[in-house]
């Protein structure tokens, strides 16, 4: 991370977002209204089915599980489909999609209109979701890393937001709650048919540029080239594991606030603390990390804070008995410590990983496929969450009925504590930086000498397009190093270092393998 990137950061997200470009902050306000629409009405969605339709759970269970299988199911579609067409009209399309589904969930009467609708919604999410993601890359540029801060941030904005809207409007009608999304969902389809440009380079619909329509980049091409990228689907699985744990805000945590208080308030300060904290601390958390770390080591390092988040309620879960009735207010507040220590390690986590996670993802292909990626990666990651909710469930009620409390939150510990280990192995393998694309313009002819020998590290307006990958070789290990003791790894051909070298001057690594900032990269 350049030292500009990281004094923009370490601003706060008000000057961070007034440094972008207008194709970036419309992005951030879209991903604000997207999450308000959407979290105003999700919650009370069940309550409504249930309660004012008289359905019973089966069938209240199929309607929201048809949403999540639509959308999961169909993100590799969405994401082809912003390749091929381009992410304006996919992002219009998916908006003004929902916004037909929430209507329609606020009039049907009758099971197959409510399975239609909520298979739109699902359908929804599935175009705009990896459209959003490869628009916001492509256009950030080499700040991809600081743009996704900003997009955490406001996404989670959304989230604090709309439950308490919703809130206010389902106290008079559920209807008026999904009138109101679809009319935001409207509005905004217009205003980005509007005001959103159709973007630049691949995916952009312009002819000629790589992934448009008409070009050999082909659906079933793209598709058949992510599926053999090893390295993408090998980080996909082992971040899959992330999302099953950051999810447990939405299951295990809000269970645990009703076994020791028998109340909802400590569901509802979860949320809170978890969303204020984002908002206020994404980016400088951000900053914080990547100067500290890099990319590849400030993942690893935030799956294990996500794995040690669960410690707290498996020390406390034993020490505590489930309540009939809700204490009083002090006791209230001790019993609560736990899980909000969990809540805001999970938080924290989360805000180290996410920007470079989502980078991590651009580089691992070339641009033309940037939405594909991001498909088949919701995709594995929706997966995740599925298996994680009925394994984790699965283990509370082990944990309670055998008398071990402490199983389930000592099982979601070991699973963050898996996936860190994954992420490192890959690192370590070089599986995270062998496919990062240096595009002619990413190294002038001044950044490498005749020689081949790395110079000093490029300016701060030449950033990586890519995270650079710790456990790399670094760039002073020429061909003509040493012969290889036995048991190690043999020296590398000229051409492969040559490529290694320009890797490590596009990433901004100095003289003697130093990353910005004087910290030396060793050999292993």
């Amino acid at each position: 991370m350049t030292g500009a990137a990281e004094g923009r950061l370490m601003a706060g997200t008000p000057a961070l977002i007034r440094s972008f470009d207008r194709p970036v902050r419309l992005l951030l306000v879209n991903q604000l209204t997207i999450n308000t629409g959407f979290y105003m009405l999700m919650p009370y969605l069940a309550g409504h089915l249930s309660g004012t339709l008289a359905l019973p759970a089966a069938l209240v269970g199929l309607i929201l599980g048809v949403r999540n299988l639509s959308q999961q199911g169909l993100f590799l579609v969405g994401g082809t489909l912003a390749d091929r067409l381009g992410c304006k009209p996919v992002i219009v399309a998916g908006c003004g999609v929902r916004a037909v589904a929430f209507l329609m969930l606020g009039v049907a009467g009758s099971v197959p209109a409510l399975v239609a609708a909520s298979a739109l919604t699902g359908f929804a999410g599935a175009l705009f979701n990896p459209a959003v993601r490869a628009y916001l890359a492509r256009e950030a540029g080499e700040r991809k890393v600081e743009a996704f801060a900003a997009f955490n941030a406001f996404g989670q904005l959304g989230i604090l937001i709309g439950p308490l809207v919703g809130l206010l409007l389902n106290g008079v009608t559920f209807t008026l709650v999904c009138l109101t999304a679809g009319v935001m969902f409207a509005a905004l389809t217009v205003a980005q048919v509007r005001a959103l440009p159709p973007g630049t380079g691949a995916g952009s619909g312009v002819p000629g540029a790589a992934g448009a329509p008409g070009t050999a980049a082909g659906g079933r091409a793209v598709w058949r080239e992510v599926a053999a990228d090893r390295s993408l689907l090998r980080f996909s699985l082992a971040m899959a594991g992330s999302y099953a744990l950051n999810f447990q805000i939405y299951l295990g945590l809000p269970l645990e606030v009703r076994r020791v208080t028998a109340g909802e308030f400590g569901v509802t300060l979860v949320f809170v603390v978890s969303g204020v904290m984002t908002v206020i601390g994404q980016a400088r958390v951000t900053a914080w990390a990547g100067r500290r770390w890099g990319p590849s080591r400030a993942i690893v390092r935030g799956l294990v804070l996500m794995g040690l988040a669960f410690v707290p309620l498996a020390v406390a879960a034993p020490l505590t008995a489930t309540a009939t009735a809700p204490p009083p207010a002090a006791a209230q507040v001790l019993l609560l410590l736990p899980v909000l220590g969990a809540a805001v390690l999970l938080s924290l986590a989360t805000m180290i990983i996410y920007p470079f996670e989502m980078t991590t993802v651009v580089a691992l292909g070339p641009e033309h496929s940037v939405g594909t990626r991001y498909g088949l990666y919701s995709t594995l990651a929706g997966l995740g969450v599925a298996a994680g909710n009925l394994l984790s469930g699965w283990a509370l009620d082990l944990g309670r009925s055998v008398g071990l409390p402490s199983l389930p939150w000592l099982g979601l510990a070991a699973v963050g504590a898996g996936c860190a280990a994954a992420v490192r192995a890959l690192d370590r393998s070089g599986r995270l930086a062998e496919h990062s694309v240096v595009s002619p313009e990413a190294v002038s002819p001044e950044a490498v000498s005749p020689e081949g020998t790395s110079q000093d590290p490029p300016s701060p307006d030449v950033a990586s397009p890519g995270p650079p990958s710790p456990g790399t070789t670094p760039p002073d290990a020429t061909p003509d190093a040493a012969p290889a003791a036995p048991g190690r790894h043999p020296p590398v051909s000229p051409a492969r270092a040559s490529g290694a070298r320009l890797r490590d001057v596009a990433a901004g690594r100095g003289r003697a393998g130093r990353w910005p900032g004087g910290r030396r990269r060793h050999a292993r």
